[in-house]
């Protein structure tokens, strides 16, 4: 579900991404509407670089991301399979493998890719 971008949201994007500049995505001009499409598609240069980039958040925001993740407010359908496997893989070791399955089964059941 499109969403505007909380103040919350825009500290912890600029967090993983401190270049992004504008919170317009170029491809298709529209604002962005998540933290982790931006950050995986814009600015992480390869699966490695979004792995470093989700390590920098703190378990409040973790735990914030995944809530959203739940709530269907934060998209994981435009990212690609590597980088959900390292999010599931970071929320398991930082959080909880209940927490990780859970985001695993939102995962599985179909994030529609948002623009």
């Amino acid at each position: 579900m499109p969403r505007e971008l909380s103040e919350k949201d825009i500290s912890i994007l600029k967090k993983l991404a401190p270049e992004c500049g504008d919170l317009t995505c170029s491809g298709s001009g529209h604002m962005f509407h998540s933290i982790l499409p931006p950050v995986s598609n814009h600015f992480a240069e390869d699966n490695k670089d979004f792995i470093q980039r989700i390590s920098r958040l703190s378990d409040d925001e973790l735990t914030y991301i995944t809530d959203m993740i739940q709530n269907g407010e934060e998209s994981m359908g435009c990212l690609p399979v590597e980088d959900v496997e390292a999010l599931i893989h970071l929320i398991h070791e930082r959080l909880s493998s209940e927490v990780a399955q859970k985001i695993m089964n939102v995962y599985e059941t179909g994030s529609e890719c948002e623009h």
